[in-house]
């Protein structure tokens, strides 16, 4: 019987879904810390790679669990670690690393409520904007959003297939609420879960570990495989080898981001419900998903035209959705569990004057009649 994908129908929660998510993508290595919210995770991690012949380690903070799968992944292995806020924060640097040395790995953030300790068993999804942000330097990253048990296991496995594809660092983006949410969970049969492997260079005589093509990115040559491969932070050649020239850090930049730019429309992944013939639209991610779409069928028998703009993925930004929906409607309406991060980037797509802004700052979660009283208001 194959323990990898365990096929069938479950009643669990979202940390579980993302933990058998990463083992049906193949993880077979996972470090990490734990830390509320994300800890369950881990522990079902700890549980599980066994079974499969991967290996589980508790490092001693998250500054060791994110160097830790980053060596882990140079040795051939899909890899991942898990936090939230404050462990997040630790992480920043090295996911810098990650993203220079072009290492394919999981992070899993499941957010709460901050600043600093904050709130530990409160949701919140404070860090968007460290995200995208967090490590100095140009560059680009993925962050995928999940707003329900099955998206904690399906995107999860999206992020590790992206991570490959495109040898990038991915983060998903859970929050407290669907962590910690119980509801149905079916996990296919291995057949019919698409998981991409790790392409490896066929050659040894002129293979460039690190050809600056956007649209060809290079197969991933691993320690002990034959290959003299270069992995260094610094500013680096084709070759891997250190090279400080502003020509050289020009086409390495350009190229780190162009990787992601180039194929936004590749990556993205989001959902429109009603939004074709909607006055307002609200544009939201994560578990207020799941209240704005009650409190848009609510509104719709209320007779108000109300649509809803699901993000799935919020790095790179899908821009052209939030065009497209924004110029069906009069007004958009901007659901987060943050005091505006997201906001910022639908109102440079949409323009300030037509957007709304209804926040929570990580704490209970929008509920469909306080949706619907803030849209009679904004109305008057």
């Amino acid at each position: 019987m194959r323990r990898d994908v365990l096929t069938g129908e479950y009643f669990t929660e979202g940390d579980i879904a993302c933990a058998e998510g990463a083992i049906a993508a193949g993880c077979r290595f996972f470090a990490g810390y734990p830390i509320t919210p994300s800890s369950e995770l881990a522990e079902h991690m700890a549980a599980r790679l066994p079974e499969v012949d991967g290996v589980f380690i508790q490092m001693e903070d998250e500054l060791g669990s994110m160097a830790a799968i980053i060596g882990a992944s140079w040795t051939g292995v899909k890899a991942m670690t898990a936090t939230s806020g404050p462990g997040f924060s630790l992480m920043q640097e090295n996911i810098g690393l990650a993203v220079m040395t072009e290492t394919p790995c999981v992070i899993v953030n499941i957010m709460r409520g901050g600043p600093s300790t904050g709130q530990p068993t409160k949701s919140g999804q404070q860090d968007v904007m460290q995200t995208r942000w967090g490590s100095h330097g140009d560059y680009e990253i993925i962050a995928l959003c999940p707003s329900s048990v099955q998206e904690m296991f399906d995107l999860t496995i999206e992020a590790f297939n992206l991570s490959e594809t495109y040898r990038v660092p991915v983060v998903v983006l859970g929050d407290e609420i669907i962590g910690h949410l119980t509801e149905k969970l079916v996990i296919p049969n291995p057949e019919e879960i698409q998981v991409v492997e790790r392409r490896k260079p066929l050659e040894r005589g002129n293979y460039s570990p690190f050809s600056f093509n956007p649209e060809d990115v290079p197969p991933m040559a691993c320690f002990g495989e034959g290959f003299r491969v270069y992995a260094t932070g610094l500013t680096h050649d084709e070759r891997g080898k250190p090279n400080m020239s502003p020509e050289t850090q020009t086409k390495l930049v350009k190229y780190l981001c162009d990787k992601i730019r180039e194929n936004t429309d590749k990556i993205v992944k989001y959902k429109e419900f009603m939004v074709d013939d909607a006055d307002l639209a609200i544009v939201t991610y994560g578990s207020p998903v799941r209240t704005a779409l009650s409190a848009v069928k609510k509104g719709r028998k209320e007779g108000l035209k109300i649509g809803l703009l699901k993000l799935s993925v919020l790095w790179p930004f899908p821009e052209k959705a939030v065009k497209r929906v924004s110029d069906m409607v009069d007004e958009i309406l901007v659901l987060e569990m943050n005091y505006g991060q997201i906001l910022r980037e639908v109102e440079r797509i949409a323009g300030l004057g037509r957007v709304r802004f209804f926040p929570k700052f990580g704490e209970d979660l929008h509920k469909p009649s306080e949706i619907l009283k803030f849209i009679s208001r904004c109305g008057k």
